[in-house]
């Protein structure tokens, strides 16, 4: 028996990648990858119950922290610094929150909010006027479908990313002053890039893993405001690379001062 709640993986694609059960209707059994963003659902035939617990602050989480160096910043003695501001909105609220607690172990300041893909451009100006944030993140969950031919209409969420993103370009049209880290797993990355984004997914139409957004938010969060992000350096330190996410030249958020 499998219920809401239940870790499975699916028998189709050899039980490589584990996700958890968050509905089952009509018999239909609804999934959400627990690394990766994604949704599926699948009959109870394609499904095997998996018996393992799932760590809030698991190894893989620590291991993209420490992926992440300070080793650039002047020395901290002499020198202080003011990291960018991040906030993070999130149509999935479980990846939100692990994104929230990375955040924190970096020493940052972020704000979350959960926000299905549909309502993003509605609500996002309030948001953007209330946080005044340096790095905004618009993700959640997306698809590619393959069948329908290349168009905006064969994703899932990629219009939606789009709308939020447009509406937040407009509320500050300098990519330096406020950057976009926008998309999930098989987004159209194109479309994201045209439609005002720093940085977005998917250039090869591959899944991402859900902390590669906030990856590259930190980087830019704790690089100086006057240097340039190495953007091949940057895209190395996310799980996928720049198969999953690509972007264009940016500065980082942070100001530096002296004294301490």
């Amino acid at each position: 028996m499998i219920n809401v709640g239940d870790i499975v993986s699916r028998n189709k694609y050899n039980n490589d990648m584990y996700f958890k059960v968050v509905k089952i209707e009509n018999n239909i059994y609804y999934l959400t990858g627990i690394d990766i963003r994604l949704c599926a659902d699948s009959e109870l035939s394609d499904l095997k119950k998996e018996d393992i617990v799932v760590e809030d602050n698991n190894e893989d989480d620590q291991r993209y922290l420490q992926s992440i160096s300070d080793n650039d910043l002047e020395e901290r003695d002499d020198f202080f610094y003011i990291p960018g501001k991040i906030l993070h909105i999130d149509g999935d609220n479980e990846y939100l929150k692990r994104c929230l607690k990375f955040y924190k172990s970096a020493g940052l300041q972020a704000y979350g909010v959960y926000e299905k893909e549909e309502n993003l451009y509605k609500n996002i100006t309030k948001y953007l006027d209330d946080i005044k944030p340096d790095i905004v993140i618009i993700t959640g969950h997306d698809a590619y479908y393959k069948q329908k031919g290349e168009d905006s209409r064969t994703y899932k969420n990629s219009d939606n990313f789009a709308k939020a993103i447009r509406v937040a370009r407009n509320y500050e049209k300098s990519y330096d002053k406020l950057k976009i880290i926008a998309g999930a797993c098989q987004s159209n990355y194109e479309e994201l890039i045209n439609a005002g984004a720093n940085f977005a997914s998917s250039p090869k139409r591959v899944n991402i893993h859900a902390l590669d957004p906030a990856i590259i938010a930190i980087s830019i969060s704790k690089t100086e405001n006057t240097r340039e992000l190495n953007i091949i350096e940057l895209l190395n330190k996310t799980k996928c690379g720049k198969e999953g996410i690509g972007g264009i030249k940016s500065y980082g958020s942070m100001y530096v001062g002296y004294p301490r």
